[in-house]
């Protein structure tokens, strides 16, 4: 028999997805399994968006140019003038979803063998990735004690080597709800254009800033234009995860056609999904604030709800829809299988991402879980309640 390649024996498993053959078990035993374990908002899709995709006009369902619609890369740029990030439309490319952004970028800005700086716990895929463009991630690790937030610039120095050639970010933050600061964004600044590196820049949960301060893009940056690539998407801020549109934003010309000719290579994003997220611009902004509202409510009732538990700490997550927690656990890839293979309590049990899934460095996170407020509150406060009654029951509980 053949061998695996390398890659594909070393890219892991999803931390997010891998315990899924477990739920479904639970599920087909009639066990309601609560998922706060993948960001999937439960929240409506723009209903101009439902309405475009059942009034396509179409005959033919064609390619798009590799590089997505003009009217919808048009439409983007006054999207991104509400933040503060001008555009033309040339600096925008149309993926299949913010993972193909990113791959993208790794694919045109990198050489297999080199080297990029990230901080954990991190998105899991974000591995899987690298792994597949033949890159070396070095993480530095950030602490539940204050927040997650960013390492001071000497822990980043310290990895940097002549194979060092990006940073990477994402922010807010997923996994840990972090929302990087001005002053932090100046740090970053700093250190790609001191060591002259790219600024890989994950943004797809801008929407979801609970500050009053205004949000800080890495486009926003000054100095360091060139060294930009924005990575975004339309899954979380219109609850459109099924239609895989994202983007690659940057104002680097040389990457942009470099990345043109992978977009040409897999021939064109998603037709109906460009037709969706099109029409979601249009959408009144009293959509974005009601959902932006709800998660503000969602957010509370979570992280209140999970510190009233003992032994529990979560800090309060600035962005996103995540929080990591900490639980008086031994293990929390046990612990997560464990409440779906063998607890349930009055029918129902809790579905979480071990943390561990979000660290490269082994051993980190044991005593972490990541959670996703993406259910109704009542559905939260019910869930909160069955870890509790989890907790209680665990072997391995550690107080």
């Amino acid at each position: 028999m053949p061998y695996l390649s390398e890659r594909g024996v070393r890219i892991p498993a999803s931390a997010i997805r891998k315990l899924t053959p477990l739920s479904d078990a639970a599920k087909a035993k009639g066990i309601k399994v609560y998922h706060l374990n993948i960001g999937q908002p439960d929240l409506p899709t723009p209903t101009t968006a439902l309405e475009a995709i059942r009034n396509v006009g179409r005959t033919t369902l064609e390619y798009s140019p590799s590089q997505g619609y003009q009217s919808y890369r048009e439409k983007l740029v006054t999207y991104y003038n509400k933040y503060g990030i001008h555009l033309s439309a040339d600096e925008i490319l149309v993926t299949t979803g913010g993972s193909e952004a990113l791959q993208f970028a790794f694919l045109a800005c990198l050489n297999p063998g080199d080297e990029i700086i990230t901080t954990e716990p991190t998105y899991a895929n974000y591995m899987s990735f690298a792994i597949s463009a033949g890159v070396t991630v070095k993480t530095i690790t950030t602490s539940i004690e204050n927040g997650f937030a960013l390492p001071p610039v000497h822990a980043f120095e310290e990895l940097i080597t002549e194979k060092t050639k990006a940073i990477l970010i994402c922010n807010p933050n997923n996994p840990t709800g972090y929302l990087y600061t001005k002053e932090e964004m100046e740090q970053l600044k700093e250190i790609v254009k001191k060591h002259d590196l790219f600024l890989f820049s994950d943004e797809v949960y801008r929407e979801f800033s609970y500050t009053d301060t205004p949000y800080i893009s890495a486009c926003h940056l000054e100095g360091i234009e060139d060294h930009v690539v924005m990575i975004d998407s339309v899954s979380k801020r219109y609850s459109e995860c099924g239609i895989r549109i994202g983007a690659l934003i940057t104002r680097n010309k040389e990457v942009r056609q470099s990345v043109l000719k992978f977009c040409q290579a897999r021939l064109s994003p998603p037709l109906l999904g460009q037709i969706a997220a099109e029409a979601s611009i249009d959408e009144p902004d009293s959509y974005g604030k009601a959902i932006y509202d709800e998660y503000l409510e969602r957010r509370k009732c979570l992280v209140e709800g999970l510190n009233r538990i003992p032994g529990v700490f979560s800090p309060m997550p600035m962005g996103a829809f995540y929080t990591i927690a900490r639980l008086p656990i031994d293990d929390c890839d046990k612990f997560c299988a464990w409440c779906l293979s063998d607890f349930s309590y009055e029918g129902e049990t809790v579905m979480m991402a071990p943390a561990t899934g979000f660290y490269s460095t082994p051993g980190v996170g044991k005593n972490e879980v990541r959670i996703a407020y993406v259910l109704k509150k009542a559905d939260l406060e019910r869930a909160l309640f069955i870890l509790e009654k989890a907790l209680e029951a665990y072997p391995g509980r550690t107080l």
